[in-house]
């Protein structure tokens, strides 16, 4: 039961500001603009390797500032034939395509009647001990409601600003903190 939230936009990265690439858009080529941010390492990959101009398989984070505005955090390029052209084998095509993403979380919430569902994914602690305080995600699909507080594995592709479930399995129930205070492994 590891969580992720893990997914590849094709688009054009257009900066807010050109001497301040961390803030942006990706332009993708369904016409939809996705609010992005660029972080650590991808900064200088930016700057030395890529061609900012053309389209790229971006690899981001999904989250959702507003509910229905999805927001991405850009970690990395998939283009193996770009970031090691030694090795003429690569290819740059994922077998998922364009828009996959993959979500492994507990089911929060989920009404059949609307195709709403939202998943909560926890992330690792820091290096510093503290822990990131978890996130939600609000998708489109449909899981029984017989699975809420269990955890999930969803298959999703990105549809303009939603994230519409394709696939889902249902991996098991999510035992429950006891309370609101922190657990026995939330004790230092």
């Amino acid at each position: 039961m590891q969580y992720r939230a893990i997914g590849v936009v094709r688009g054009t990265y257009v900066p807010a500001d050109p001497e301040q690439l961390t803030r942006g858009v990706i332009q993708t080529e369904d016409g939809s603009e996705i609010d992005a941010v660029v972080l650590g390492r991808v900064l200088t990959l930016m700057r030395r390797h890529l061609d900012l101009s053309k389209s790229h398989l971006w690899v981001a984070y999904p989250r959702f500032r507003d509910p229905d505005q999805l927001h991405l955090q850009l970690v990395g390029v998939w283009e193996p034939s770009t970031l090691a052209p030694e090795d003429g084998s690569s290819s740059d095509d994922l077998p998922e395509g364009d828009g996959y993403f993959s979500v492994r979380g507990e089911l929060i919430y989920t009404r059949p009647d609307d195709g709403d569902l939202v998943v909560k994914i926890r992330q690792q602690p820091r290096p510093d001990g503290s822990r990131p305080t978890p996130f939600k995600l609000q998708l489109k699909g449909q899981v029984d409601p017989a699975h809420l507080r269990h955890f999930v594995s969803l298959d999703l592709r990105r549809q303009g600003q939603a994230l519409q479930v394709e696939q889902h399995e249902v991996i098991g129930p999510v035992p429950q903190r006891a309370g609101k205070g922190r657990g026995p492994r939330g004790r230092r």
